[in-house]
């Protein structure tokens, strides 16, 4: 395990000859300065230039952003199935996915809305969690989903991936 920062976690894992690289991510909230933000996004990005691309990459966290239903002009890395209203932060995950050939993956299945929301408050109910991989590795996922019986803490609801890795 290497820790980037206090946001940002990577392992490297060795799964049957293929090599995965997971991040863990927590971004910044809305409302903070943007210098710290775009601190953040650059370790991010050199995290990501980093892992090969013969290696497998999950990107897997809570990106405190809003996705919205729609791709609305982000077809290439939303997949059609989101929940909620866009904001800006959703825009800049947007923005990061495109520039390195990422999909957000839980965007790409319908599902009912309890398996799409990944945080809930007693005011809120929002997605601000996502999976991501390289689009050449979309095919890898089978599904995606959030667990709405199984609770990360209070209000963040447990995100899962099925991952398909065969040579």
């Amino acid at each position: 395990v290497k820790r980037v920062s206090d946001r940002l976690m990577t392992i490297k894992l060795i799964i049957e000859g293929f090599t995965l690289r997971l991040c863990s991510v927590y971004a910044l909230q809305v409302g903070l300065g943007e210098e710290v933000k775009a601190s953040f996004w650059e370790a991010l990005d050199e995290v990501v230039r980093s892992v090969p691309s013969s290696e497998k990459i999950v990107i897997a966290g809570d990106f405190n952003g809003h996705i919205g239903v729609l791709p609305e002009g982000y077809d290439d890395v939303h997949g059609g199935f989101g929940f909620g209203d866009r904001n800006g932060e959703g825009l800049t995950l947007f923005d990061f996915a495109r520039a390195f050939g990422l999909v957000v993956v839980n965007s790409s299945f319908p599902k009912k809305e309890d398996h799409l929301i990944t945080f809930r408050s007693a005011i809120a109910k929002t997605q601000i969690d996502f999976l991501l991989l390289r689009k050449g590795d979309r095919v890898l996922c089978k599904d995606c989903k959030v667990i709405p019986s199984e609770h990360l803490s209070t209000q963040h609801r447990l995100l899962v991936m099925d991952l398909s890795i065969k040579k």
